[in-house]
């Protein structure tokens, strides 16, 4: 199921963001607001066409780069708490000068600078040519005022809503921050609720799009993309070689031990496909970590394993790791062995419902067993149950990344389907990476992922907020199925997909009865403080 926040970043510290920000030229931009006939408003400017300027006929909000006039003269208390809120140590009034001075030299409108409310942050993309340092804020529009374009910089304006200007129908040019900013303001009903969100939310988080290569060429991909981390790990100064999309057959270099290949064998339930990792180095035999289902595309998967196993320089496969043994990661393991001759290492299923029961491991992997394909690529198991009672994640030591199989996904929350799944122990093996050296994850679907302890305590959060949807809800109904509950549990995913929901509330049922919070009668889930009144009557 589709997790419910669509980005994740954390804060850059104060040292990562100066070295983010070198070479960009410091710039202000001001989000005029209106209350039109149909809602929110904001006014966006058409730029002038330009022979070889990249931003040439696009439409932007008013702004600019900062211009030395734009300092303020002394220090303010307003300054100060301005700078403090924007993560400067002073100066933070130039930005709000630059934004009231470009809104009056391309549109005529002259702003209060106090009315101004700090909104965003963002940063140009490493590797190209001109990079801006932009700092957005959002003003209400004054009513006794009309712009006028400058016909210079600007050539054009208009009143649009977020949505007619995100619209495919009107065809607007827009940079990717743009929309990404509109998508915001679509949120809002009027002017008050924005000034009112801004007012409200943290200090803004600075964004910086990283330079990716889909089908579509060399793109900006945003913070929330999938792709946006694997880009800043494998290509930090932008040379936009890396690949934003997951293609099957793909050999994708992520270290220089380490490849990845895609199985052909996206779904709703598998994403992108089930991510075949191969680690190794020259003159040793490699380890594949799972090598995918058993279907039409296995053969050619396995000959693009192969390949990655070559580019390595290894000598063949020595080990097939299998993190769990459902049906898209574990059945071409027999096909991989009967090619290399390779050893199969795992648990074997603890459950027919739902797995690959023909898996039977040559090596039972036990909780801290290691492998090292090549030096500095040491392997240590970490038995996590939860998600399937044999799961094990894979940590590569010296650089602590996490091979997490389905313990963590990607874009993705995971199933816990009972009996073979069980959500307390998925808590647990959840909690027990706090405590581990990891500084990425590497999912059996998706790119790999950053600020893995983050991500785990995001999940356990998560968990525990529809955990007390489950509570609420029993108690609302007082006695009810898990069908009847799972509208009020998981309405927040798409029907189709309650099927999918039932399994992992059921999960969190059994949790809260193991606690004893929840009671099942064998057709109905109540509280167990109900059964306790009843009782006492």
């Amino acid at each position: 199921m589709k997790r419910d926040d669509a980005m994740m970043l954390e804060p850059l510290s104060a040292d990562e963001l100066a070295q983010a920000a070198e070479g960009a030229r410091r710039a202000a931009s001001v989000i005029l607001l209106r209350d039109g006939a149909q809602g929110l408003e904001v006014l966006l400017l058409r730029r002038a066409e330009r022979e070889g300027d990249q931003r040439s006929g696009i439409w932007v909000f008013p702004g600019g780069v900062l211009e030395d006039g734009d300092a303020p003269d002394v220090p303010s208390p307003a300054d100060a708490a301005l700078s403090a809120r924007m993560g400067l140590p002073a100066g933070a009034w130039a930005y709000v000068n630059a934004a009231v001075r470009e809104c009056a030299e391309e549109v005529a409108v002259s702003l209060d600078a106090s009315a101004l409310h700090y909104f965003a942050h963002w940063l140009t993309p490493h590797g190209i040519p001109k990079r801006f340092d932009t700092r957005f804020f959002l003003a209400r529009m004054p009513a006794d005022q009309v712009p006028r374009a400058d016909l210079g910089e600007v050539t054009e304006w208009a009143w649009l809503s977020p949505t007619q200007a995100l619209a495919p129908e009107t065809q607007l040019k827009l940079l990717p921050v743009t929309r990404r900013l509109l998508r915001t303001l679509a949120g809002w009903a009027c002017v008050a609720d924005g000034l009112r969100w801004a007012e409200a939310q943290p200090a803004p988080v600075c964004h910086m799009p990283r330079l990716g290569r889909d089908a579509r060429g060399v793109r900006p991909v945003l913070p929330e993309e999938p792709a946006w981390a694997e880009i800043g790990r494998l290509d930090p100064t932008g040379q936009g070689h890396v690949h934003a999309d997951l293609q099957p057959l793909r050999i994708v270099r992520l270290a220089p031990c380490l490849r990845r290949v895609t199985c052909a064998n996206g779904s709703v339930m598998t994403g992108p496909g089930t991510n075949t990792y191969v680690l190794g180095g020259p003159g040793q035999p490699a380890v594949v970590i799972d090598p995918g289902p058993d279907d039409a595309h296995t053969a050619a998967h396995l000959d693009a394993v192969l390949a990655a196993v070559d580019s390595l320089g290894a000598t063949g496969v020595g080990h097939i790791l299998v993190t769990h043994t459902h049906r898209d990661h574990s059945p071409a393991a027999q096909a991989l062995k009967a090619r290399t001759g390779a050893r199969c290492v795992g648990r074997a299923a603890g459950h027919p419902q739902g797995q690959d029961m023909a898996f039977q491991p040559d090596v039972a992997v036990q909780d801290g067993d290691r492998f090292t394909p090549a030096p500095g690529c040491t392997l240590r198991a970490l038995h996590t149950p939860g998600h399937a009672s044999n799961h094990v994640c894979w940590l590569w030591e010296e650089d602590g990344l996490l091979f997490t199989g389905d313990h963590i996904m990607q874009s993705s929350t995971v199933i816990i389907n009972p009996p073979d799944g069980d959500m307390g122990q998925y808590f647990t093996s959840l909690e027990r990476l706090l405590d581990e050296p990891l500084t990425g994850l590497a999912p059996g679907h998706g790119f790999l992922m950053a600020h893995p302890h983050s991500e785990v305590r995001r999940i356990l959060a998560h968990r525990l907020q529809r955990e007390a949807r489950v509570l609420a809800a029993i108690t609302a109904h007082g006695r009810a199925t898990v069908e009847a509950l799972v509208p009020d549990v998981y309405g927040d995913v798409p029907p189709a997909r309650h099927g999918l929901a039932a399994r992992s509330l059921t999960a969190h049922l059994l949790k809260l009865a193991a606690q004893g919070q929840a009671y099942f009668d064998g057709d109905t889930w109540c509280r167990s403080a109900d059964v306790q009144v009843r009782l006492a009557k």
